[in-house]
């Protein structure tokens, strides 16, 4: 299991000058971040790829889908330019040495019909998302598709509706996330339904349910580390809270307050809770394997 930091409440566009905060977040314990990969060109993301292997952080990106290069819209001009901007994602992963593409690569945030998807858009998801995780694929990325709740996004809210895009996907490449803030709006019972999902998710969002500092608000945190221990997930569990740094996203998110005190405390607070809690959970495994009868 790694531990990562979403970068996106740092800013839009990472790079070399912010070298202090990347190696402070290496200082802290963490693993991996996940690099917003909103704009730009490879060469700047190996360059990006190239400090953060010397600091020793693997990197991830975050990436989304724009009104602009719409997967999933009527206009096939728009549908093809899609395409193209799937590829620009996983051709600035690559450069900057990322694992994984994870984010609502799917449809973008904040675009509505005033209707769930209809069958055309379910099959045009579909078949963005397979010739995206096969593009990704020589070059090791894999791609996790968030499932993003109703009141940001109409094509992929719940778990049930990844899992439904994620079999008509059909490839090995392709998989979902599990978002402890859009599961908490969502799902009924949030960690159960990881449980019942969890062979085809591969990347997991620790977010609280303000979007502030994980273990300040009400996310039984606990109940989910319990889960992933069950499971046996060792992906990344990565921190994602969200400021005002980016008005874009500010407005996309309805971040209109502060969620945290300052950034380095919310860096610091988050691992060490979840060091915490995975620790906690883990050993509360341990008790109830122990006592198990045989």
């Amino acid at each position: 299991m790694k531990v990562a930091f979403n970068l996106l409440v740092i800013g839009a566009e990472i790079s070399i000058d912010h070298a202090r905060q990347l190696e402070r977040l290496k200082a802290l314990g963490y693993d991996a971040v996940e690099v917003p990969v909103f704009s730009g060109t490879p060469e700047h993301y190996r360059s990006l790829g190239r400090l953060l292997r010397d600091i020793g952080l693997s990197a991830g990106a975050a990436a989304v889908a724009t009104p602009e290069a719409n997967p999933v819209s009527r206009d096939p001009l728009v549908r093809a330019k899609a395409r193209d901007h799937h590829r620009w994602i996983v051709d600035c992963t690559h450069a900057m040495g990322g694992e994984i593409i994870a984010g609502p690569v799917h449809s973008p945030v904040g675009v509505f019909t005033g209707f769930g998807p209809t069958q055309c858009e379910l099959e045009w998801c579909v078949d963005a998302m397979r010739a995206l995780a096969d593009y990704a694929e020589p070059a090791g990325i894999r791609i996790s598709a968030e499932a993003v709740n109703r009141f940001e996004c109409y094509m992929m809210s719940t778990i049930a509706e990844a899992s439904a895009i994620y079999r008509k996907v059909d490839h090995p490449n392709y998989g979902y996330m599990f978002d402890t803030f859009h599961a908490n709006i969502e799902e009924k019972d949030p960690p159960a339904t990881y449980e019942r999902h969890h062979r085809e998710i591969n990347h997991y969002h620790v977010s609280e349910n303000d979007r502030g500092t994980p273990g300040s608000g009400h996310i039984p945190f606990p109940d989910h580390f319990d889960a992933l221990r069950r499971c046996g997930y060792d992906g990344w569990l990565t921190v994602e809270s969200f400021g005002r740094a980016l008005p874009e996203l500010a407005g996309a998110t309805r971040v209109w307050r502060d969620l945290f005190d300052d950034l380095d405390g919310l860096f610091a607070e988050s691992i060490a809770y979840i060091r915490r809690e995975w620790t906690a959970a883990g050993e509360r495994l341990a008790a109830r394997t122990a006592s198990a009868p045989a």
